[in-house]
């Protein structure tokens, strides 16, 4: 038992050690400011967010999303893959995250978010 615990415990030591290891990639510097709207975008929304059948507000999405964006850093070159990686869909389940704002259908958040960017985009 004692070898298993020392065991466990190397193991954990482990994968808080690679949890400090600093990302390699993220977003250019150019497009760090379109992720930061993003994220401020949907934290500031009226909209409900649903990810696998539970709906949650704008804050509890921006949250989940920066929560992805920080575990997929290291794939994320474009603001695009941000958008990919973390505000589209389900790792677990591959469900689409939809978005619903006041009485109009719902949509894909990848849509809702490309148009914002691209609205964003536009402005600068």
């Amino acid at each position: 038992m004692i070898k298993f615990t020392a065991i466990f415990i190397l193991i954990f030591a482990l994968y808080l050690s690679l949890e400090t290891i600093p990302s390699f990639a993220d977003v250019t510097e150019s497009q760090k400011p379109e992720v930061e709207h993003l994220l401020e975008f949907v934290e500031s929304s009226n909209c409900l967010f649903e990810r696998n059948g539970s709906q949650h507000d704008g804050k509890e999405a921006a949250k989940h999303i920066k929560r992805k964006y920080k575990h997929f850093r290291d794939q994320i070159t474009t603001t695009e893959e941000f958008i990919e990686f973390s505000g589209t869909k389900s790792t677990i389940s591959g469900k689409n995250y939809l978005i619903y704002c006041g009485n109009n259908e719902p949509i894909e958040s990848s849509v809702w978010l490309l148009e914002e960017l691209t609205l964003f985009r536009n402005q600068s």
